[in-house]
């Protein structure tokens, strides 16, 4: 078990969540809302790698060969198309924004304010 793709996965969580809080455009924000959401799926291949394994597919293997979860695929493809959809529901509220208030910029939403 290697701990890299676990920093890997750390790491750029971290690179997202410092973008989205030094963010002063929304378009950037949701595009480092979707960099810090792409760590879960280096964190899913990290969890679910077995060195040796193949996909869990038994038309051809014996069965006591070694294979991947496939719960952990499931979940993998399952973050892909929930991400894929909030940026796009974000990305959908952004254009909605710049409509509305003429800006993009977070600061300038004075109408947001509370």
């Amino acid at each position: 078990m290697s701990l890299l793709p676990y920093l890997t996965a750390g790491w750029i969580f971290l690179v997202g969540v410092h973008g989205i809080a030094t963010s002063r455009n929304l378009v950037h924000a949701v595009g480092c809302l979707a960099v810090t959401q792409s760590s879960t799926y280096v964190l899913l291949l990290a969890v679910g790698y077995r060195k040796g394994a193949t996909a869990p597919v038994f038309s051809d293997l014996p069965t006591d060969a070694p294979v991947v979860d496939p719960v952990v695929q499931a979940l993998a493809l399952t973050d892909v198309v929930v991400g894929a959809t909030v940026t796009a529901l974000l990305l959908a509220l952004v254009v909605q924004t710049a409509k509305r208030h003429g800006t993009v910029d977070p600061d300038e939403l004075s109408e947001l304010k509370g």
